[in-house]
C-alpha cells in the first residue's frame, strides 16, 4: 500500500520514522511519502518538504511568511494526488494537518491521525472538526482516550512511542570522563530548543549555582543552536558545563534536573530523574496562555498522573529563590523518593513499549476492512 505522512516537527520526525519501520514489517510492499525530517527519509520515505522548511514562530513570521505557507498548502494537495496514497497518516501539527485533513475528506481519502493534537489543552472545539474528517485516531497519551470518549468519539491509545525511544537508547559507559564531568553529581539543565526559551528559563536556572557547590552543572544544548548563543549566560560560572546533543546521555548520569515545560519532562521523568518544571514568557503571551489552557497542569507528568507530581514553577514563581527551596527538596529526603516512586506508577499508565508496532498493526487492520 501507498502511504503520504506528514509531520511538521522534530518530535514527529522521530516518531513518524518507526512509525514507518513498523508499517514496513507488516506490509512488505509499502511505500512513503512524507513531510518530515532525515529519519523519515531514513526509515525509506521520500521525503516531499523537510519539517526546516516549515518552521514559522510567532504572528510575525507567519504574516511574513504567509505566501510561503499558502504554497506548502496548495503544494501538499498536488503532491497528494500524484502520490495517490491509500491513506493518509497526518502526526500532530493540526495547523496544517486540520486544513489538509478537510480537503483530502472531501477528495475521498482515508485519513488517520497518529499523536493527537494537544486540543484537550487548547481549542477544544477543533474535536468537531477531527470526528468529520478522521477515519481513525490513534492516542499516545491515557488520558486522551477518556476526553474522545466525552465527545462521543471512539478513539484507540496505543501506548507512548517515547517508551521505545528511551529503551532503543545505548548507555555511553564512559560519558563522564568522555565530557571530564568528574565525580560531582550532575544537575541538568534543559532549558528548551528554541532561543526564545532558552532567554527566559537559562539565566534564571543558573542563578542557583552558587548555591550548590557541591554539584556540577550541565545544561542539554539544543542542536540547532549554536554554542555561542550561550556562551553570554555561561562565561562568568565556574561549575557549569555546555554539551550539545547529548540529553538522554546526560538525563542517564543526572542526580536532578530542571526542565522547561514540554516533552523533555516526560523524557525526564522515564529516566528516573527528580525534576523542576519551568516556564516563563513575557507577560503579554502569559496572559494569552493563561485564558486559553483549560488544564490544570502544564507538565505532561502532572496532566499524565493527574496530580501534581513535579513541581511547577510558572511566570512570577520561577525565581532564584523558589529555585532553590525546590532543588534542596528533590536532591535528597522524602519529597525525592516520593517523586521517583510516581515515575514507576507513570510508567505503567503509559501502557507498554511496542507504540509503533501497534498503531502499524491496527492501521493495516483498519485498511483491510
Amino acid at each position: 500500500m501507498k502511504y503520504y505522512v506528514i509531520s511538521g516537527e522534530a518530535s514527529g520526525d522521530l516518531h513518524g520514522s518507526n512509525l514507518i519501520k513498523a508499517l514496513k514489517e507488516v506490509d512488505a510492499f509499502a511505500e512513503f511519502r512524507a513531510w518530515g525530517g532525515d529519519l523519515m527519509q531514513a526509515a525509506g520515505a521520500v521525503l516531499a518538504k523537510h519539517y526546516k522548511d516549515l518552521a514559522f514562530m510567532g504572528i510575525g513570521q507567519v504574516l511574513k511568511n504567509l505566501p510561503t505557507i499558502l504554497g506548502n498548502f496548495k503544494f501538499c494537495r498536488q503532491d497528494i494526488q500524484a502520490f495517490s496514497p491509500d491513506v493518509l497518516i497526518l502526526i500532530d501539527y493540526s495547523g496544517f494537518n486540520l486544513r489538509i485533513a478537510k480537503w483530502a475528506k472531501n477528495q475521498g481519502y482515508k485519513i488517520f491521525y497518529y499523536i493527537s493534537p494537544q486540543i484537550w489543552a487548547t481549542r477544544e472545539k477543533r474535536v468537531e472538526k477531527i470526528k468529520r474528517y478522521i477515519d481513525k485516531m490513534f492516542v499516545i497519551l491515557p488520558f486522551e482516550a477518556d476526553f474522545y470518549a466525552k465527545h462521543n468519539y471512539s478513539v484507540e491509545f496505543v501506548g507512548h512511542p517515547l517508551l521505545d525511544v528511551i529503551h532503543a537508547h545505548q548507555t555511553e559507559i564512559d560519558f563522564r570522563d568522555k565530557h571530564q564531568l568528574g565525580t560531582a553529581p550532575i544537575i541538568a539543565l534543559l532549558p528548551g530548543s528554541r532561543k526564545q526559551e532558552i532567554r527566559s528559563m537559562l539565566a534564571t536556572m543558573l542563578s542557583i549555582v552558587d548555591d550548590f557547590p557541591d554539584y556540577q552543572f550541565v545544561i542539554a544544548g539544543a542542536p540547532s543552536i549554536s554554542p555561542d548563543f550561550y556562551q553570554p549566560f555561561t562565561q562568568h560560572k565556574t561549575n557549569v558545563v555546555l554539551l550539545q546533543n547529548q540529553t538522554y546521555h546526560l538525563l542517564e548520569n543526572s542526580h536532578a534536573a530542571l526542565v522547561t515545560s514540554g516533552t523533555a519532562t516526560l523524557e525526564t521523568a522515564l529516566f528516573k530523574v527528580p525534576q523542576i518544571v519551568c516556564y516563563k514568557a513575557s507577560a503579554l503571551l502569559y496572559a494569552i496562555v493563561k485564558r486559553i489552557i483549560k488544564v490544570p497542569f502544564i507538565s505532561i507528568v502532572n496532566l499524565i498522573m493527574q496530580k501534581k507530581v513535579v513541581p511547577e514553577l510558572i511566570q512570577h514563581d520561577l525565581t532564584t529563590q523558589q529555585l532553590k527551596i525546590e532543588l534542596q527538596q528533590i536532591i535528597a529526603g522524602p519529597k525525592r523518593q516520593e517523586m521517583l516512586e510516581n515515575y514507576l506508577l507513570l510508567s505503567k499508565k503509559l501502557g507498554h513499549q511496542g507504540a509503533s508496532q501497534k498503531a502499524a498493526q491496527s492501521m493495516i487492520k483498519h485498511l483491510r476492512l
